[in-house]
C-alpha cells in the first residue's frame, strides 16, 4: 500500500506537468546516505530497530509511562544518521500525533548565507520522502500573514541544504501517511531577540484559532519539534577545532555525558520555565557573543526557540503547562550501530571516542 501511494503521488503530479499547470515545487533530500529516501529502506530499519533494540524502546516507553495515544505538544529530536540514532527515533517520534508539525530546524550554513536573527521558511509545495511526497501545510502561508515582515526570510537555498529537519520526516510519515509540515530553520541569535521572534511564532499561532473553521490547538492540530543533536565531543576532525573539553579518552566522555545529563535535568526536563530556557543557553552559548559554542549542542537556538514558543502558546490558549520527558539519550559510540550497508544506506562521520555525538529524545505533553 506504501509503495501504491507513493506511485500515485508522482503520477498525479506529472499529470499536473502534462496538463501545462505550473509545476509542483518538491524540496529533494540533501542526505540519502544517513538517512532513509526509500520506503523500503525504513521499513527494513524499523524492523531492525524493533528487533535488536526492542528492550530500549519498551523501557523508555514503561520508565516514563507514555501510551501510545499520548500525544507531545512539543518534542526535542536527534537528527543524526539512522545507523547511530536508532531507536531513539521511533521511541520519541511515535507520540507525535498530530496532523501537521512545526518542524524547527538547525541551520548549520546560515553563516555561508549570511543569515541570521531572523526564521527562515521555505517555498516548496512538498517535500520527497521516503512513502511519497510530504505536503507543506496552508499553515505555513498563515502564519507568515500574520508574522511581522521583519521577523522572517524565505530562502530555499538554505532549507535545501539543511539536513537537521529531513532526518525527522521520515519517521513522522512512517506513523502517519497523511502528515503535513512547516519547516522553519532557526539560525544564530541572541535569547533577547530568541524572545522577541518566537513570541510572534506563538502570537501568529493563536491566531489562527478559526483557521480553516476549526479552533486549532497544539498538541491536537499541530505539534512542535525541535532538531538538534545533543554535543559534539571529540579532538579530531571537527574542522580543527578542539572540543574535548573532558579529554579525548573514556574518562573525559563519562565526564562528558554527565554534563549532558546535567544540562537536561537542570534546564529541559520537568516544568517548562523561562529561567530554564534561558540557563540553557547560557549552558551553550558564549555570554559575550552568542554567535559561538560554550558547550558544542547544534540546537542552541532550535531548543530553546522551541520551548519559549511552546511556553508563550501556552499562556496565550490557557492550557496546562508542559512537562519534558526524557524518552531517552545515548551517543555515537554508546550502543552498537543498526545495519545499514545492505541497504544501501551509511555514515556521514566516523565514530570513536576522539569523535562523537550526543542524542536527546524529550517529549513534552
Amino acid at each position: 500500500m506504501k509503495e501504491v501511494r507513493n506511485i500515485v503521488c508522482i503520477g498525479l503530479i506529472l499529470i499536473v506537468l502534462v496538463g501545462g499547470t505550473p509545476a509542483y515545487r518538491i524540496r529533494k533530500p540533501v542526505d540519502p546516505v544517513g538517512f532513509a529516501t526509500r520506503s523500503w529502506q525504513l521499513d527494513s530499519l524499523m524492523k531492525r530497530i524493533n528487533r535488536i533494540q526492542a528492550q530500549n524502546l519498551n523501557e523508555a516507553r514503561d520508565v516514563n509511562m507514555v501510551k501510545k495515544y499520548t500525544s507531545w505538544k512539543f518534542a526535542v529530536s536527534p537528527h543524526d544518521d539512522y545507523t547511530y540514532v536508532g531507536w531513539l527515533y521511533p521511541a520519541l517520534l511515535a507520540n507525535v500525533k498530530a496532523g501537521t508539525v512545526i518542524l524547527l530546524g538547525v541551520a548549520h550554513k546560515a553563516k555561508k548565507f549570511n543569515v541570521e536573527n531572523k526564521m527562515v521558511f521555505d517555498s516548496y509545495d512538498y517535500w520527497q520522502e521516503p512513502y511519497g511526497p510530504v505536503k507543506v501545510s496552508g499553515l505555513r502561508e498563515a502564519i507568515m500573514n500574520k508574522l511581522p515582515k521583519s521577523t522572517y526570510i524565505v530562502n530555499d537555498s538554505l532549507q535545501q541544504t539543511e539536513h537537521s529537519v529531513e532526518a525527522i520526516i521520515p519517521f513522522l510519515q512512517y506513523y502517519n501517511q497523511r502528515v503535513e509540515i512547516v519547516s522553519i530553520l532557526i539560525p544564530a541569535m541572541s535569547f533577547g531577540t530568541m524572545k522577541m521572534l518566537s513570541s510572534a511564532l506563538a502570537g501568529a499561532l493563536d491566531d489562527l484559532g478559526e483557521y480553516n473553521n476549526m479552533n486549532l490547538k497544539i498538541g491536537r492540530d499541530y505539534a512542535i519539534v525541535s532538531s538538534s543533536d545533543a554535543v559534539h565531543y571529540g579532538c579530531e576532525d571537527w574542522g580543527g577545532s578542539d572540543y574535548a573539553f573532558y579529554g579525548c579518552d573514556s574518562a573525559g566522555f563519562k565526564k562528558a555525558v554527565d554534563h549532558e545529563y546535567e544540562i537536561m535535568r537542570g534546564c529541559l526536563l520537568g516544568p517548562v520555565s523561562e529561567n530554564k530556557i534561558q540557563e540553557f543557553t547560557k549552558y551553550t552559548v558564549q555570554d559575550t557573543n552568542y554567535r559561538t559554542y560554550k558547550w558544542t549542542w547544534c540546537g542552541r537556538y532550535s531548543v530553546p526557540f522551541g520551548m519559549l514558543t511552546l511556553l508563550q502558546l501556552e499562556k496565550l490558549q490557557h492550557s496546562n503547562p508542559s512537562s519534558g520527558q526524557l524518552m531517552g539519550y545515548s551517543t555515537s559510540i554508546s550502543q552498537k550501530p543498526i545495519q545499514v550497508d545492505d541497504l544501501k544506506m551509511g555514515v556521514t562521520a566516523k565514530a570513536n571516542i576522539k569523535h562523537w555525538v550526543g542524542y536527546p529524545a524529550i517529549g513534552y505533553k
